[in-house]
């Protein structure tokens, strides 16, 4: 059976945050239906396809990340900016709409052959997750899919992430009024 929460309705738009459209998904998280439901329905997608890790970046991409990994039987591997992680690591700089940012992840996080879910809270122009794949890929891990609690549409991220990969989305944002 179908569950019929509304999870859309538990985000919540801040029409100017540090300039833009923000969708807040603090209300889909603290509703244990709401985010319980999410964690299924994202399982549900990528169950089957004998995921090794689930790999996050930070900081609202754990949060769905680690639950999904859980879900899955799977492990999970953080993402993380610059300096924030403890070992050795191998990092990758990218560019953002207005700047440049550095992403690490540990050197032995993810082994060769091994089959990655890429998870995070929201896909906006993509040049974040496109950077995680790449890092992803540069150790070696095998991208089984990408996916999302929301994506905002009319921002384009899928054409930035490319059609290789099986990019889901729970909640689908088309324009900035929602």
């Amino acid at each position: 059976m179908k569950c019929k929460l509304d999870l859309k309705a538990k985000v919540r738009r801040i029409p100017e945050f540090k300039g833009v459209v923000f969708w807040d998904i603090t209300p889909l998280l603290k509703d244990k239906q709401c985010f319980r439901e999410c964690i299924k329905r994202l399982a549900d997608h990528f169950r089957g396809k004998a995921i090794d890790v689930v790999a996050s970046n930070e900081a609202r991409g754990f949060i769905v990340g680690a639950a999904l990994a859980y879900e899955l039987g799977a492990g999970f591997v953080p993402i993380r900016k610059k300096g924030k992680l403890p070992y050795k690591c191998v990092d990758l700089t990218y560019k953002k709409e207005y700047e440049c940012d550095t992403i690490e992840i540990h050197e032995d996080a993810i082994q060769p052959g091994q089959k990655v879910l890429l998870i995070d809270d929201l896909l906006a122009t993509g040049g974040t997750v496109k950077a995680n794949i790449e890092l992803i890929e540069k150790l070696g891990g095998e991208i089984v899919g990408v996916g999302f609690l929301i994506e905002l549409g009319y921002l384009n991220g899928r054409k930035t992430i490319g059609d290789k990969y099986d990019v889901y989305s729970l909640i689908q944002i088309n324009t900035t009024n929602g």
